[in-house]
């Protein structure tokens, strides 16, 4: 989530927010109506989220007699969905009870007073014990409470084209153990299929937080050396401390060698044009043409992306493959050198929260647990093809099956790390988009590169400190 970059840029979205919070209001409070904000798809066809709150809002009116649910859908873009939900979160007259939030942005939410601490209902949930730790993580703030109860989560690895790898002579089962085993299958990948690209990695300040979600971090992340390293080592190079923020001093790290490892990489790929070209690379629709077009059609042998990549290919996709499951291999994506624990994901996801000026959290609270019910949880992980954030929802053979290739995504979950959600994170993770552009591009070395991002880093971030 970027954050709002001007005063002309809040009142506008004020100004597109009023009809909807003047539609909201409610001084009154009426004790027997739960009010929910969620995002609404600016695409006009995807209704998934609606008709599953549809389903979720009969049985809550059914089992609780006398009590409703009034669903609120805001149709935006992530960014003015969650510009639009902190506006109306600040008045008791237009803040939502309960209200959908990424995690992205919940820290940030919490700073601001926005969000209801969950702690006290939390203790007395059964079902709570089932919730993956990893999936957990991302609701907790820097405070150490938790502020939602997440409803699925993602994550990312290695998709390559098993057909384009058996004419350039790779294997069907291909598990890189090293950013060098990637790089030497994308090199063997553009000796021998002219006209193939080799490897995509999101890069650049077109494709936003992808570059720096599911591309630079994805390296950042894998470049320590192991658990258990020892004291006195770089903490940057330690897999099990943040090579971005150290919560413990509360900084921002500069001057990381991890982060010129990571931004080297980056560099490689260009330089050896092993990725698409960089005009084709920043465009801010590339993960568009990366899932409809490049892999469907046989252009691109690697990409670094998302679980999700299925949902556009099956039959009511956006752009059906019957054959993609025969095409498409999985790989995790390696450690730099072959470390413990030997593979990195990132993941993300969306949690169900309520707001501090709710007057009826007992009752919001009795949403999220119909909500999460562990039918309803099965119900919408796989209407959305999300991963699961619940054991006995990730056990059930529905979920198992529901689309081929999800098991090996929802073993990444304890694999995977999280982004600091802190108030500055969407100005580092635009540093580090810019960071990638400039190396890539050619426009600058790593070592400028990484010496530009230190310096912005401390131009918005008093806390920033040396890493390595």
């Amino acid at each position: 989530m970027r954050p709002i970059r001007s005063a002309c840029l809040a009142a506008a979205l004020a100004v597109l927010a009023a009809p909807l919070l003047a539609g909201c209001g409610d001084p009154g409070g009426d004790p027997d109506t739960v009010k929910v904000v969620y995002q609404r798809s600016t695409d006009n066809k995807y209704r998934i989220m609606d008709d599953y709150l549809a389903a979720v809002k009969k049985e809550f009116e059914r089992t609780h007699p006398g009590k409703r649910l009034r669903l609120m859908p805001v149709q935006a873009a992530e960014n003015d969905y969650a510009t639009k939900v902190q506006q109306m979160m600040r008045s008791p007259r237009t803040a939502p009870d309960l209200v959908r939030e990424d995690s992205a942005v919940l820290d940030s939410d919490v700073t601001s007073g926005y969000l209801r601490p969950l702690d006290d209902k939390l203790a007395g949930w059964r079902d709570w014990p089932r919730y993956l730790p990893a999936a957990k993580e991302p609701a907790r703030a820097e405070d150490g409470r938790t502020y939602g109860v997440p409803d699925g989560t993602d994550t990312r690895g290695l998709w390559f084209n098993k057909e384009l790898f058996a004419r350039a002579g790779l294997p069907a089962d291909w598990q890189p153990r090293t950013w060098q085993d990637v790089l030497d299958a994308a090199r063997t990948v553009g000796r021998r299929l002219p006209g193939v690209i080799p490897f995509h990695l999101y890069t650049g300040k077109g494709p936003g937080e992808a570059t720096s979600m599911q591309g630079f971090e994805m390296l950042l992340y894998g470049t320590g050396k192991g658990p258990g390293m020892g004291p006195g080592k770089d903490p940057g190079k330690d897999p099990g401390k943040d090579p971005l923020y150290d919560p413990a001093r509360k900084k921002w790290l500069t001057g990381s060698r991890s982060f010129r490892d990571a931004l080297a990489f980056v560099r490689t790929v260009y330089a050896e044009r092993l990725g698409p070209d960089p005009s084709d690379a920043l465009d801010p629709n590339v993960s568009t043409r990366v899932g409809t077009d490049w892999l469907p059609s046989g252009k691109l042998a690697i990409a670094l992306d998302g679980n999700w990549l299925p949902k556009l290919w099956e039959r009511n996709g956006a752009h059906p493959w019957p054959r993609w499951d025969r095409v498409m291999g999985r790989a995790a994506f390696p450690t730099q050198d072959g470390a413990a624990p030997g593979r990195v994901s990132l993941s993300g996801g969306w949690t169900w929260a309520i707001s501090a000026r709710s007057r009826k959290a007992d009752l919001a609270w009795q949403v999220i647990e119909t909500l999460q019910s562990r039918r309803n949880a099965l119900d919408w992980t796989v209407r959305d093809g999300q991963i699961a954030v619940r054991d006995d929802v990730a056990a059930d053979p529905v979920y198992r099956s529901y689309v081929p290739g999800i098991g090996f995504f929802t073993a990444l979950v304890p694999y995977a790390r999280h982004r600091p959600a802190l108030p500055v994170y969407p100005q580092v993770s635009g540093a580090i988009q810019e960071a990638t552009e400039a190396v890539a591009t050619g426009n600058a070395s790593v070592a400028e590169a990484a010496r530009d991002y230190d310096e912005a880093l401390r131009s918005f971030a008093d806390t920033a400190e040396a890493g390595s």
